[in-house]
C-alpha cells in the first residue's frame, strides 16, 4: 500500500498520529501488517506491506489518516515476495 500525503500534512498527521498508530498496531498484532512507515524524503508519503490485498483494503478503509484528509491518494498493489525460503515453496 502506498500513500501520497497532502502538502500540509504535518500538523494534521501529528494531531491524528495516536489514533493512526493504534489502527496500524491492530493489523500488526493480528499478523496482517509486516511493515509500515513514511518515506525519508520529508514528503509525508508512506508505505505499508500487508499479508493480503484484503488486509490492505481494510486498513485504508478505516485509517484515520485517510478519514482526516492527510492522505491525498492511495494505491494498493499486489506483489510476489522473491526472498521466500525454498522449503516453504
Amino acid at each position: 500500500m502506498l500513500y501520497e500525503a497532502v502538502d500540509d500534512f504535518r500538523d494534521k498527521a501529528m494531531a491524528n498520529f495516536d489514533e493512526h498508530r493504534a489502527w496500524f498496531m491492530t493489523f500488526a498484532e493480528r499478523g496482517e501488517l509486516l511493515m509500515i512507515g513514511p518515506m525519508m524524503d520529508g514528503s509525508g508519503d508512506a508505505m505499508g506491506v500487508f499479508t493480503t490485498k484484503e488486509a490492505a483494503e481494510a486498513f485504508v478503509a478505516g485509517d484515520p489518516f485517510v478519514r482526516e484528509g492527510i492522505v491525498r491518494t492511495h494505491t494498493i498493489r499486489e506483489w510476489n515476495e522473491a526472498l521466500v525460503p525454498e522449503d516453504s515453496a
